[in-house]
């Protein structure tokens, strides 16, 4: 009677594949799974660092149990939403500098049509701001991470101290 155990009686493994024809092979173990194996029966893996310890969370020590979902959303590409909420506002408040820093280099010379345009850019930029804030605000886990909504009469004031080249504090405050 042949011996399971023995390599010369062993039969070849054998199994049904996904259209559900028969597999045979003399080993199951893959290329890869051959490879790692080698590997570490040369010692390869030894002396690698944390070896034994669990690998460090460097990105956020605050994070917890978050902390891994929040690595794997960063490497994919993707935050929560009161993060992504937060760099819109972030890229509109920088547009809204931008604009009255281009107004303060045009100065008082700056003609009516151009101030036009800029304070109707200025008044759609302060609406996309307050709903991203808004937004933030509702999905924020802690009230720390809330803004506060800008004032759209601010705004252009500060636009127009700006422009006109007026020396006092910034209006919105």
């Amino acid at each position: 009677m042949p011996d399971p155990r023995d390599p010369r009686d062993a039969q070849p493994a054998r199994r049904r594949d996904a259209a559900g024809r028969w597999q045979v092979a003399p080993s199951w173990e893959s290329l890869v799974d051959r490879q790692i194996r080698e590997a570490m029966e040369e010692g390869q893996f030894d002396g690698l660092p944390h070896h034994g310890k669990p690998l460090p969370n460097d990105d956020n020590p605050y994070a917890a149990e978050w902390g891994l979902a929040f690595h794997i959303l960063r490497n994919a590409g993707y935050a929560p939403p009161w993060i992504e909420a937060d760099k819109e506002i972030r890229d509109l408040l920088a547009r809204r500098d931008g604009l009255v820093a281009r107004a303060v280099v045009a100065g008082p010379g700056r003609s009516e049509l151009a101030r036009k345009r800029d304070r109707a850019e200025l008044e759609r930029i302060v609406a996309d701001a307050n709903a991203a804030i808004a937004r933030l605000n509702s999905e924020a886990p802690r009230p720390r991470q809330h803004r506060t909504p800008l004032n759209l009469a601010r705004e252009l004031a500060a636009y127009d101290a700006a422009v006109d080249g007026a020396t006092g504090g910034d209006p919105r405050g």
